[in-house]
């Protein structure tokens, strides 16, 4: 999810999708770390550019474990206000808790999130104070093991969660994402990336952070020859990942709350189908003239 798939006032989020040159192997292997979903700070390729100095000055790395709880604020920030992110904290049989506790619920989820990646997924962070963070599943990964869930605190997470809330989350939410992957990405489901979130603090913002987290992975994903998914929950932020090479092929709703939710899902295929697509199109146009 992109973080404005989360789209805070204190903080931004760019979706609801590594790392430098290093094989994929060798990623996940390093910290064992790991969608969509978002992306409300990331910021244009002109805008990119003009800043791209600020996110040289600080390489992407991966998150230590140790270093989840600062990550999982960033990320918290950044998606305070996403529906998406919001849909399983409040509802309408919580009307009597206050912003402090719901943010409190919120900051617990999103740090359950961040641990679970950094233990069986892919967590990247770039900036001097953890400015922008990305949750990553690389190919082969899972975090839905029980050994994952209850280390991360999931399993504690769920009784945390007020009735409706664990219907949305565990019922509709969670089965909602997993078959839709499955349906858009097939067979490519296990060998993909898969942007989980990505956030951005709000005066982060326009120094190129998100993009250089993640061009880290979608050039290693163009070197593995592998196709990118991620979940978008800000219709906004679709032209900001189309610069990037993704493309959106579907929307989905959740639609257990007042009115119904949208996320866009968005694929990126490796350059080099990219590049083939182009050459084929071109050649097909060059024949229709002749």
């Amino acid at each position: 999810m992109e973080n404005s798939k989360l789209k805070p006032t204190t903080a931004t989020t760019e979706s609801m999708l590594f790392m430098s040159p290093a094989s994929s192997s060798s990623r996940a292997t390093i910290e064992k770390a790991t969608p969509t979903m978002t992306i409300d700070s990331m910021p244009s390729m002109s805008q990119a550019s003009s800043s791209s100095h600020a996110a040289s000055t600080y390489p992407v790395r991966i998150l230590k474990k140790s270093e989840y709880r600062e990550a999982a604020l960033c990320l918290a920030e950044a998606f305070k206000d996403d529906e998406v992110v919001q849909y399983a904290i409040k509802t309408g049989d919580r009307k009597n808790s206050t912003p402090e506790k719901d943010w409190k619920l919120h900051l617990h989820m999103m740090e359950c999130i961040t641990y679970s990646h950094c233990i069986s997924g892919l967590a990247t962070v770039v900036g001097p104070n953890y400015d922008c963070v990305a949750l990553w599943m690389a190919p082969g990964q899972n975090l839905d093991t029980f050994c994952t869930m209850f280390r991360s605190g999931m399993l504690g997470f769920n009784w945390k969660l007020s009735k409706e809330g664990k219907k949305r989350f565990f019922e509709e939410f969670m089965p909602l994402l997993h078959d839709t992957k499955h349906e858009v990405l097939g067979k490519d489901e296990e060998r993909s990336w898969y942007l989980v979130y990505i956030g951005t603090k709000a005066g982060s913002r326009g120094k190129g952070y998100a993009k250089a987290l993640i061009e880290d992975t979608t050039k290693q994903a163009d070197i593995e020859n592998r196709i990118t998914y991620l979940e978008c929950s800000n219709s906004l932020n679709i032209k900001l990942y189309s610069r990037l090479g993704f493309k959106l092929v579907k929307k989905i709703y959740l639609t257990r709350g007042e009115k119904p939710v949208e996320m866009d899902i968005m694929t990126r295929l490796p350059v080099a189908e990219q590049l083939a697509g182009k050459t084929m199109k071109f050649l097909g146009e060059l024949g229709s003239r002749e």
